[in-house]
């Protein structure tokens, strides 16, 4: 591949990326659904797989807050949302290495602009995405592993950030596994391993949890696949969307542009389906198709049979897979490629070489025309804001909690504040803080409420229900709670008797007395431990295996 055919693909997807995300590129922390940056995370026992909820951030948590100490967190969040993208699409390009210069832009379109990223993006889910990012890189490492025996020091790697939530994880793994097992026992052996230690740190804290690792079976049917405008949910998962929360679909997506970009996709699909099949290794070829299958298949499962879901939800561990439509991002692989064997040859039956090149440059921005409104932050509902100045006030305050706990009241989980544009977003104000917090983890969906995972919120739910402001705040005394911030903004909120420590604009800060010391059982420090340096050796082990690569190399020179 010559250098200017790579960076031409790979300036594309940046160009691409930097569309999409417009004004959440602009200074300030971009805050929609379950995507909350501050300026700097604390390393907290929660984010370690320590705390009492299920371990849904871990291990990105932990990353950001090591991460966040060497680059500001607002710079950090750019630097992974533009990444993400950008890799992905370079990523894309590099699964199909033979086709023409203007096919591979359109596999990178593709890749970067498709209703998956753009409902995960609004919908703030970011591990998903970095996960997503990396996935066509796994593919083509994991193709390498495979072919030349030997463990390429970008595997470790790539699995790691491929790995930073248990979906993403899952994902990854499948992919990796995929397309680079080979049937000789000590490769696999290496490359099992590798993918249980970069998954080791949710792994181990999801085994810990156990007891409680069981998520409300109502959740089946309200994060199901879901259809989107015209388009019965199969056909909208096949078009990559179907995301349960209708609030950040694209307006497009719900009229007959969706339908159109559909049969679009799929005459290109067919037309390409005999091309790819003849000029790639049946190996390759059955790896993507299963990943296709799994992404697919799973999501169309959570429309069909909601009752499995739902059992599946009931097991310890099995709240993970209820998302529907979670893992299309497998799906995208063979989709992007197939499309663009298909107008490879579409592309040649065409004799005339400037119309050729005319058909082939508007496919580029096929993916952009049928979906418009995703550009710009999605019309301007990504935006960078600044906190207001009483959260810098709060943490003074908080402190380190002195080891106990903070409660956040209102006990509600999603906010829409006005500082924030009236736009959605999981309550901020805990991770802004260094101690760990309790804060509800109810989730309402369609007039459905969906139970919460983490067990102190039920308690903290029996205490509030007390008759008097006193009787309250010694219950929550006594589940290790030391600081209670209230956010007037929030709406109505129990009182809590307590010294009051600080009031800032909507917050104010009260001190309880005498909160009961609480700490994880030993033995879970050891585990998470073991998990972590298992995790940590992932990396050691790339860099070990770039250095015996470089010196192999360097004496093979001499």
């Amino acid at each position: 591949m010559s250098f200017t055919r790579r960076h031409v693909t790979s300036a594309w997807a940046v160009v691409l990326a930097v569309l999409l995300l417009g004004p959440a590129l602009a200074p300030g922390y971009v805050l929609t659904y379950d995507m909350v940056w501050v300026p700097q995370l604390a390393l907290r026992p929660d984010a370690l797989g320590l705390g009492s909820a299920l371990p849904r951030a871990v291990p990105s948590d932990a990353l950001v807050a090591v991460l966040d100490q060497l680059v500001p967190g607002m710079l950090l969040q750019k630097i992974v949302l533009l990444g993400s993208l950008a890799t992905a699409g370079a990523g894309g390009a590099a699964l199909v290495p033979r086709l023409s210069l203007p096919v591979r832009c359109l596999v990178v379109s593709l890749f970067v602009w498709n209703p998956f990223v753009v409902e995960r993006l609004v919908l703030g889910q970011w591990p998903v995405l970095v996960g997503y990012g990396v996935l066509p890189w796994l593919l083509v490492v994991g193709r390498r592993h495979r072919l030349e025996g030997r463990l390429p020091a970008a595997l470790p790697v790539l699995l790691v950030l491929g790995s930073l939530s248990a979906s993403a994880g899952i994902a990854s793994a499948f992919a990796v596994l995929a397309i680079g097992l080979s049937g000789r026992r000590r490769l696999d052996l290496t490359l099992l391993g590798v993918v249980l230690a970069a998954n080791a740190p949710w792994v181990v804290a999801g085994l810990l949890h156990s007891s409680v690792a069981t998520s409300d079976r109502a959740g089946a049917a309200a994060f199901a696949l879901r259809a989107e405008g015209l388009l019965p949910a199969p056909l909208t998962a096949l078009g990559l969307g179907g995301v349960w929360n209708s609030e950040v679909v694209p307006v497009t997506r719900d009229g007959p542009l969706a339908v159109v970009l559909l049969v679009v996709l799929l005459v290109l699909t067919a037309l390409g389906a005999r091309l790819w099949w003849a000029s790639t290794v049946r190996r390759d070829a059955v790896a993507l198709a299963l990943c296709w299958t799994a992404g697919w298949g799973l999501a169309v499962l959570s429309w069909a049979a909601p009752g499995v879901m739902a059992w599946l939800a009931g097991l310890p561990g099995g709240g993970v897979l209820r998302d529907g439509s979670r893992l299309l991002g497998l799906c995208v692989p063979l989709l992007a490629v197939l499309v663009g064997y298909g107008v490879q040859r579409l592309a040649a039956l065409a004799r005339d070489r400037d119309l050729r090149r005319l058909v082939t440059g508007m496919l580029v921005l096929m993916p952009l025309a049928f979906m418009p409104d995703a550009a710009w932050g999605s019309f301007g509902r990504l935006r960078a804001v600044d906190y207001p100045a009483s959260y810098d006030v709060a943490r003074e305050a908080v402190g380190d909690g002195a080891g106990a706990d903070v409660l956040l009241l209102p006990f509600t989980s999603y906010r829409a504040p006005d500082w924030n544009g009236e736009r959605k977003v999981l309550n901020p104000l805990g991770r802004y803080l260094r101690p760990d917090y309790v804060a509800s983890d109810e989730l309402r969906v369609a007039r459905v409420l969906i139970a919460g995972e983490d067990p102190a919120g039920d308690d903290v739910r029996a205490a509030l229900l007390l008759d008097t402001p006193d009787a309250r705040a010694r219950a929550l005394a006594g589940l290790g709670i030391g600081t209670v911030v209230v956010d007037a903004s929030g709406g109505e909120a129990p009182t809590v008797s307590g010294e009051e420590l600080v009031r800032a604009g909507d917050l104010t800060v009260l001190g309880l007395s005498s909160p009961r010391a609480s700490d994880p059982p030993g033995s879970w420090s050891v585990a998470m431990g073991t998990a972590w340096a298992a995790w940590l050796g992932c990396l050691v082990l790339a860099a070990a295996t770039a250095l015996r690569r470089r010196d192999r190399e360097r004496r093979a020179r001499t």
